[in-house]
């Protein structure tokens, strides 16, 4: 991971320095400010690695963006670039492009080498994600991305559902979980060139997403549900609006079935719970993690630890 902030700089550079460094060094983009707002500006991001791909989380005072023609050509980078608003708002503009604004939480998509404008909407200035995906590899043989101009994720659909899931994985993904980011990577490239209509949804690549995208969410949804006993799969096959028969075979791909993941969820969160609520009764504990009596959580526990959760509790403290 890495880390940089305008507090590194003497004040009177540091909108000089993000706009030529920063914003034209690493973003490949044309920023502008009022002078006399210069001195007041801050701005910071974080860049993380994931395979060839990178995501950076941006922060910083209101400014101007433009990729402009010749930013294109002094720094094109041929990617698909996935867009999470965070905070605020941003309004995007172009001369290809229909204008339009996203909100907090609000996802878009384009290419890369194509030209924008944006602002931020409000006074707190920027806050998003970008996920940069290098085009080798992720398009379906013969597609372009030339016309595929920034523009917004539908809210409300099962699509952009499964995108969501798949680039909190990523955002949440430690470190050490680098190694694993390529798949997720590519099942949100290709989730996004759906919605897009690059990608034939019936092709196998698209398949293939689909299913990542959906195991994704269906593993949210379990640790979201994980406290309710009825938790099943058909509870959560009605959620993701796939069948049971869909939902078991999800699962079959991966190293635990449905069952399993459940219980090792359920294990991992009464483990925290031991540690962490010293005033809850190991019953509390129990039912607080979905596990239908005090002789099942018992029994797993000890399977799982070879000591009783009195014992386990006991040894922490």
């Amino acid at each position: 991971m890495y880390t940089w902030s305008t507090e590194q700089v003497d004040p009177r550079d540091r909108f000089d320095y993000w706009r030529e460094v920063r914003a034209k060094g690493l973003f490949g983009v044309t920023a502008e400010l009022e002078p006399e707002q210069r001195r007041d500006f801050f701005g910071e991001f974080s860049l993380r690695k994931l395979g060839d791909a990178g995501l950076v989380e941006l922060r910083a005072s209101p400014y101007r963006v433009e990729r402009r023609a010749a930013d294109i050509a002094d720094a094109s980078s041929d990617s698909l670039c996935i867009y999470q608003q965070l905070g605020g708002g941003g309004w995007f503009g172009g001369a290809r492009l229909d204008e339009f604004a996203v909100r907090d939480g609000m996802f878009a998509t384009s290419y890369s080498d194509l030209p924008y404008r944006t602002v931020p909407l409000h006074d707190d200035g920027f806050h998003l994600r970008i996920i940069k995906i290098p085009v080798a590899g992720i398009i379906p043989p013969g597609a372009e991305l030339g016309e595929l101009v920034p523009r917004p994720v539908p809210d409300q659909t099962a699509l952009r559902t499964l995108l969501e899931s798949c680039f909190r994985d990523l955002v949440e993904g430690s470190d050490a979980a680098t190694a694993d980011a390529p798949p997720t990577v590519q099942a949100l490239a290709h989730i996004a060139l759906i919605d897009r209509g690059i990608m034939r949804p019936k092709s196998r690549l698209a398949q293939q997403a689909l299913r990542t995208g959906h195991l994704s969410l269906a593993r949210r949804l379990i640790r979201r549900h994980l406290s309710n006993a009825a938790l099943s799969p058909r509870l959560i096959a009605g959620l993701l609006g796939i069948s049971v028969r869909h939902l078991h075979i999800l699962f079959e791909e991966t190293e635990m079935s449905f069952s399993e993941t459940v219980t090792v969820l359920r294990l991992a969160r009464s483990r925290r719970l031991l540690r962490e609520t010293p005033g809850q009764t190991i019953a509390e504990v129990a039912f607080a993690c979905g596990f239908e009596s005090l002789a099942t959580f018992y029994r797993l526990l000890n399977a799982s630890e070879s000591m009783t959760p009195g014992d386990y509790r006991a040894r922490l403290a």
